[in-house]
């Protein structure tokens, strides 16, 4: 993905029109596509455009009752619609909570998608498209970019869900996309379950965070050590240490309350972090282990070791 992406001015309408046909009971689904300059946005809006939705870019969000409306009187033929909504309207976010407040009167099934990348990910994209950031101004990339944070940080808040492109490519983030929007009927609630080494750092679209490091590591087991903890020697020292049963046992509980409690707040996505130091053994084993348990629950569930292949 570029950071040219997200470029460009005026509200364009990626695919098919509306008309004005006779109203009908049919509500269309609405996808919010929002995030930072060169996280992936028009990415993200052109996966969702493949799998038939009907996009429009750059909507201000004043209007966006008005396009649920037409949708509606289309007689089934726009039955979803993603809208980008981006800083280059961001003299209309004020209106974005009243515009929402609206739909939910309306029983619209809607959803926030935030696009996320680090700092470092969004000035190596605008470096090699050599383009500004559109908020810099007379600055630097970076003061672009830590501007459209703070506007942004409240809507990312809301959002139901967040990925993170920083070392994803086009394919990888058609993937995930695939993966949560291709399917024919939405599971009421979706999680990923993700490994991750604290020495490379949190992931930033981690919902919930929880920490194996109270465990022994397999890294000073000289057997144990070239393995990862899909091995299942490597699990099973894992799981023979004192209180690790138990604390798979109790989070499982934990996440069962939490679960139903999103259900009741209409959350439908939801990340798990699961750490260790390295990423390798304790987190990895422990993320297999607390996956079946959230399907066991009703809860569609991928499970993604971030950080095992690397050294």
């Amino acid at each position: 993905m570029n950071a040219h992406e997200s470029q460009g001015d005026g509200a364009q309408v990626s695919t098919g029109t509306t008309g004005e046909a006779p109203e009908t009971a049919a509500i269309p689904e609405l996808v919010i596509i929002s995030g930072m300059s060169g996280a992936g946005r028009s990415t993200a809006a052109k996966c969702l455009e493949d799998l038939g939705w009907f996009v429009v870019d750059n909507l201000p969000p004043a209007l966006i009752p008005t396009m649920v409306d037409l949708g509606a009187r289309s007689q089934g033929n726009v039955a979803r619609i993603a809208v980008v909504v981006d800083v280059r309207g961001r003299r209309f976010f004020d209106n974005l909570r009243e515009s929402l407040a609206d739909l939910a009167g309306k029983n619209v099934k809607r959803r926030v998608l935030f696009l996320e990348a680090s700092d470092e990910a969004l000035v190596r994209r605008f470096e090699s498209v050599r383009r500004p950031h559109p908020l810099q101004g007379d600055g630097r990339i970076v003061d672009g970019i830590a501007a459209e944070r703070d506007l942004l940080r409240e809507l990312r808040g809301d959002a139901d869900l967040v990925i993170d492109t920083s070392s994803l490519n086009v394919h990888e983030l058609r993937a995930k996309m695939d993966a949560q929007f291709a399917g024919e009927e939405e599971p009421e609630l979706r999680a990923t379950v993700m490994s991750f080494g604290y020495k490379y750092g949190l992931p930033v679209d981690a919902d919930l965070v929880v920490d194996c490091r109270f465990l022994p590591n397999p890294h000073w087991v000289p057997e144990l050590r070239p393995f990862t903890g899909l091995n299942e020697e490597v699990s099973d020292y894992v799981f023979n240490q004192p209180g690790a049963k138990e604390f798979l046992d109790q989070y499982a509980e934990l996440l069962h309350l939490i679960a139903a409690g999103y259900r009741r707040e209409g959350k439908r996505y939801v990340t798990i972090a699961v750490g260790c130091t390295g990423g390798k053994h304790r987190s990895v084993a422990m993320a297999e282990r607390l996956a079946p348990r959230l399907a066991a629950e009703g809860v569609e569930t991928v499970v993604v070791h971030r950080d095992m292949g690397r050294e």
